[in-house]
């Protein structure tokens, strides 16, 4: 799809691989950035302005690693209508998350008939089923385009062992109650850090509405010292919660957003509770 110095637009905050992928094929990157203010999401208006003659991707991800944000029906059909203007740009929507989301319906921007045959919706089994080590994932594409795929699919790993294919065709045809059960559990996970984080002075939050991560702004804490350590970026904070709250969070400088931290709620409630425990207060310890 993409040759030397072909544009691929990149919502921010994005998943990591996103930006190298592009650079591997000699393509360029055009990043649109977002804030926790706007729920990490782009506008119509922003989409837009980054399309350029020399545009021929869009890759982006609903609902979000590593923010959680979900893009509604009505924010798709938006972008939608937009690409229907440039036919020669092809949409990627990885859907990963597909299946957890809280209180809304996960959309496909593929549902739209204007757009469809320019569409490839990337999914996979390790998120809603939990199947990591299973190492498969998938895609609905225009016919030429999974060929292309194939092609190279063929070359570089073969292809999944069987055991794996057949236990993922199992998952996909089962019922989704054990998964269901599973999203519960997250859904109150979530809304416990979200409380916790609520606490912190100084830490800003969204509320995500998919995945299992929380995105908080910590940019308020930039400068600042404990007498010792002064936190200069989300890259000190993680190291300082490391050392002084012995928790793993993530810097938020690799996803494109050096303001903020990826903190994963894939715990349990007890561990999530030790952990922002501590976090508070060595942030505390902060001035």
């Amino acid at each position: 799809m993409i040759n030397k110095g072909d544009e691929v637009i990149i919502p921010a905050p994005y998943w990591v691989t996103y930006i190298e992928l592009v650079k591997l094929n000699e393509g360029v990157n055009v990043i649109i950035p977002t804030t926790v203010d706007s729920d990490f999401k782009i506008t119509p208006a922003q989409l837009e302005a980054a399309i350029t003659p020399k545009t021929r991707a869009f890759l982006f991800s609903s609902p979000s690693n590593p923010t959680g944000s979900v893009y509604t029906k009505a924010e798709l059909k938006a972008f939608a209508d937009i690409f229907a203007k440039h036919p020669n740009i092809i949409v990627i929507s990885d859907e990963i998350y597909e299946h957890i989301v809280y209180g809304i319906k996960h959309e496909s921007i593929a549902q739209f008939p204007d757009i469809k045959e320019r569409v490839v919706v990337v999914n996979g089994v390790s998120k809603a089923f939990a199947m990591t080590g299973y190492r498969i994932g998938y895609i609905a594409a225009p016919l030429w385009l999974a060929k292309a795929a194939n092609k190279l699919q063929g070359q570089y790993t073969s292809g999944p062992c069987s055991v794996s294919q057949i236990a993922s065709v199992t998952a996909l045809n089962a019922p989704l109650d054990t998964v269901q059960a599973m999203v519960t559990q997250f859904e109150k996970r979530r809304n416990l850090v979200l409380s916790m984080l609520a606490e912190i002075p100084g830490v800003k939050t969204s509320k995500p509405d998919g995945a299992f991560y929380v995105f908080p702004d910590i940019s308020s804490f930039f400068g600042k010292s404990d007498g010792t350590v002064t936190i200069n970026n989300a890259d000190d904070m993680g190291l300082f919660i490391l050392s002084n709250a012995f928790t793993g969070v993530v810097s938020g400088e690799a996803f494109g957003a050096p303001e903020c931290i990826r903190i994963s709620y894939a715990a349990s409630e007890a561990d999530l509770t030790k952990s922002l425990t501590r976090i508070k207060d060595a942030l505390a310890t902060l001035k």
